[in-house]
């Protein structure tokens, strides 16, 4: 979300029109994601780091209630007192709050007197907007995107948490009709050469930004190579064919004792059986598709995988500075391949380009959850782990780039992996 990019043919909205149009979107977006759910889909907290979607509902809309409508709405009472209590989540200056792991214990309000507190919210934020003097009050637009973008990251939870609670269910059942996963290039990965040397890293101050995105800060970083695709899942089968959860040279300490005591074989939500190896994934299980990126692993299977194929996973800063473009000798680009290539390996905007990693480090939302299929065809065991944290993990990003020309390469003679 940008609230400097709004625009309608007939040019440029207003300051308070785009604050209007950009929040109204991102909450419809949060209730168009529940199209097709039942209560009992709702409700549900399959292990004590996710969050039933009721819940993910109820939390976002009270942050807007909390910290804009509570201060710059005059008059304005709570739609439920009660509600601060149990939709705050890790707001230590809020007031006390309902433990998350028993969040899905909250069978009431019901998800029908949610949605009315939603509606009760927005009309309450559509008059404030409305209210002369809002169109110039910089601290309340501040305040306005920051809440929708904290709804768009619990978006992106309500469906990995909804994903977790259906995957489950041994029938399997789909969140929506599947789409097929866009392939990636399985020709040799190229190389992108990124220079050593002093590099600025960071949020350079315009637009929006977390605030562990910043200050903007200088790097020292050595010569290295990035490979210009991502890790297929078939390249991953190669890795498990090969022993990779087998072989403890491969792994960490941590990640080997974890390998041994959880019995992983695979990535999160795979499992063998029926001809092959399968995923749970929204649309219900699916066969894994060779060509797709590799997803849903953890640091230690990143790691190892990265070893295996003779390589090592790339820094958060060397990620950042690839992605800018930027060599280190009078700030000059390295040119418009290796930039778009990143760009479009990264996913991001071509505009404004943003630091890694997205997901915010507060409350633990970024942790790292591991759910395994434990050896039955039929999923019927399974085990959660909650990864402890570590320097690295919070800092990578969920794909890998390719094998054998796999992650970073150092260019330096006698560079190690």
């Amino acid at each position: 979300m940008s609230l400097s990019t709004a625009r309608t043919d007939a040019g440029e909205l207003s300051i308070g029109d785009r604050l209007q149009e950009n929040f109204a979107g991102v909450r419809q977006q949060t209730l168009r994601l529940t199209d097709g759910l039942g209560p009992e889909d709702m409700v549900v907290q399959s292990m004590e780091d996710a969050s039933p979607t009721k819940w993910h509902m109820a939390h976002t809309t009270w942050f807007f209630e909390q910290f804009i409508l509570s201060d710059y709405l005059p008059g304005y009472r709570p739609f439920d007192p009660d509600f601060g209590f149990l939709f705050n989540s890790y707001y230590n200056g809020a007031g006390p709050r309902h433990a998350r792991p028993r969040r899905g214990l909250l069978t009431r309000p019901d998800v029908a007197r949610v949605r009315a507190y939603r509606a009760h919210v927005d009309a309450a934020m559509a008059d404030l907007l409305d209210r002369p003097g809002a169109d110039g009050n910089a601290g309340l637009a501040a305040l306005i995107e920051l809440g929708c973008q904290h709804e768009q990251q619990h978006q992106e939870l309500l469906l990995t948490d909804l994903l977790h609670a259906l995957s489950c269910n041994p029938l399997h059942p789909a969140y929506r009709e599947p789409v097929p996963a866009a392939p990636t290039d399985t020709a040799p990965p190229e190389w992108i050469e990124q220079p050593g040397g002093i590099h600025e890293i960071g949020h350079d101050g315009t637009g929006f930004a977390f605030d562990h995105e910043g200050p903007r800060h200088q790097v020292l970083l050595r010569d290295c190579r990035l490979a210009s695709r991502l890790v297929t899942n078939g390249e991953w089968l190669a890795f498990i064919s090969d022993g990779g959860y087998r072989r403890p040279e491969l792994w960490l300490s941590d990640g080997w004792a974890t390998v041994a005591r959880e019995e992983w074989q695979a990535p999160l939500y795979w499992q063998e059986g029926n001809g092959g190896w399968h995923a749970m994934t929204l649309g219900g299980l699916q066969p894994v598709m060779h060509e797709a990126p590799v997803s849903q692993i953890s640091y230690y299977e990143a790691d190892a995988f990265a070893r295996w194929a003779g390589k090592r996973l790339p820094t958060e800063q060397e990620w950042e500075v690839a992605a800018q473009g930027y060599a280190p000798r009078g700030n000059t680009r390295l040119g418009p391949g290796p930039a778009t290539a990143f760009r479009r390996l990264l996913g991001m905007d071509a505009e404004r380009l943003r630091p890694l990693p997205r997901l915010p480090r507060a409350g633990g939302h970024g942790r790292r959850i591991q759910r395994q299929v434990h050896g039955q065809p039929d999923g019927a065991a399974r085990g959660i782990l909650r990864h402890p944290g570590r320097p690295q993990p919070g800092q990578l990003p969920q794909f890998l780039l390719s094998p054998s020309t796999l992650a970073v390469h150092r260019t330096a003679p006698g560079g190690g992996r």
